[in-house]
């Protein structure tokens, strides 16, 4: 997998230039600049480029020269990166990752992988073509917490895992933000079985060690949305918050004039495509779900229940292993949600429980480890100095995750989408064969 390489200086260029951004560009140049060069950033929106690299001036560092999308391949002939570091709109992963791996570069993208199985299979061709890396950042892997989950179950604490129930619950300030995005569209984002469950999914498929096999699943858009709204009795005059007096009470709305921050990385720029991130949760044109719930086999046999709402009076998810010497539970909350460029993730407070149940014999409350400072309760440094150090330890949690295990992942998600839509359920063999027949994720790159 694309990481930075020993003895040598490893060469990055970027491409999607928006909020996630600032972490892996501030981890290049600052953290691990001794190990690693930024040596281009390209957005299909050249202000957001342009503000990327207005921060690195406001911090002394590197002139990174700067490319739109048209330009990537020029980018990458000039600059002659050793990764590209994906962070573009789901949908367009592919295209990237494929072309980076065809023009020599490894790459690291950022979760989901992409978003439907023909884009799958494509990115699975050509790192098969290329012999080239793709490497995805599954964050939540690297947070103590989760760690500390799949530590007890490789343990045995609980014996053979028979089944797994997992509720993922996003409050309203979080879930709402997602329907004032791109991610609103399902073409772009996959809908949430996509961008935010791989998440999940890939917790799940890591904990278990397994690879999914059978999807089944529903899913309704019950809240969000201009259709809901009008059921409920409520009219919206304005299609986005920003700009807009009669928005300044609507608890739903984003004022991009609130932060400089947001200003400037996304209000200043929509002359140049046209992109809102403020748009009315309440308005037309919502493709996505919103309350979803599935059930997946697995090779090993495993079977898994999950759900998703998001629009609920709090944050955070339950998760419980059932095996044959007990039960396993964990509870996981977090508040507030903090918006890119609107606040710090000090500000978040996380509440952890787990449980041991055996079979025989009173519950035992397991003392949690504490959780690391930085992004996503700790991981997100862990994660950076995984790829960006060539001096970090092998993980024995096997956290790292290449290109099958990205798709392994968003595969649920998939086949879920199309069991939504046909009413079936379905098979993830059909939809990508190149898993083979494998039944443990450890064997999957």
């Amino acid at each position: 997998m694309p990481t930075a390489t020993r003895g040598k200086t490893t060469r990055y260029a970027i491409v999607g230039t928006g909020g996630r951004a600032s972490g892996f560009i501030d981890s290049i140049v600052n953290t691990y600049g001794e190990h690693g060069q930024l040596v281009g950033l390209c957005d299909r929106n050249i202000g957001r480029v342009e503000y990327q690299r207005q921060r690195l001036a406001e911090q002394s560092g590197p002139d990174v020269p700067g490319f739109t999308d048209e330009q990537f391949d020029q980018m990458i002939e000039q600059t002659k990166p050793d990764v590209v570091v994906v962070l573009t709109m789901d949908s367009t992963h592919h295209q990237y990752i494929i072309r980076a791996l065809e023009l020599g570069c490894d790459a690291v993208t950022e979760k989901p992988m992409t978003t439907d199985d023909a884009k799958c299979r494509a990115i699975m061709d050509a790192v098969e073509r290329t012999g080239r890396a793709v490497r995805v950042t599954f964050n939540y892997r690297f947070a103590n917490d989760v760690s500390f989950i799949w530590r007890k179950l490789h343990e045995g604490l609980i014996g053979e895992v028979i089944s797994v129930d997992m509720e993922y619950m996003l409050d309203v300030r979080h879930g709402a933000d997602y329907y004032r995005r791109w991610h609103r569209f399902k073409d772009c984002s996959g809908g949430l079985l996509v961008h935010k469950a791989t998440h999940h999914f890939d917790l799940v498929n890591w904990w278990l060690d397994a690879v999914p096999e059978t999807v089944f699943a529903f899913g309704r858009r019950a809240f969000y949305g201009q259709e809901n709204a009008a059921r409920r009795g409520e009219h919206y005059s304005y299609d986005r918050y920003t700009g807009y007096p009669e928005a300044a009470n609507d608890p739903f709305a984003l004022d991009l004039t609130s932060k400089e921050s947001l200003r400037k990385l996304y209000l200043d720029n929509e002359k140049y495509d046209g992109y809102r991130r403020d748009q009315n949760v309440f308005g037309p044109g919502v493709t996505i779900e919103d309350s979803m719930c599935l059930v997946t086999r697995y090779r090993t046999g495993v079977l898994f229940s999950y759900a998703l709402n998001t629009f609920l009076p709090k944050e955070g998810y339950h998760v419980a292993f059932n095996g044959t010497k007990g039960r396993l539970t964990f509870n996981s909350g977090a508040s507030p949600h903090i918006i890119t460029g609107e606040g710090s993730e000090t500000d978040i407070k996380y509440t952890r429980e787990c449980y041991f149940h055996p079979q025989w014999g009173k519950p035992e409350k397991l003392e949690m480890p504490k959780l690391a400072k930085g992004g996503h309760g700790g991981a997100d440094p862990v994660l950076h100095r995984q790829i960006f150090d060539p001096g970090a330890p092998v993980d024995p949690l096997r956290r790292d995750a290449g290109h099958e295990q990205g798709a392994a992942s968003i595969l649920v998600g998939i086949a879920a989408n199309q069991s939504i839509a046909t009413g079936k359920s379905v098979n993830i063999a059909d939809l990508c064969p190149h898993l083979g027949d494998r039944k443990h994720l450890s064997e999957l790159l």
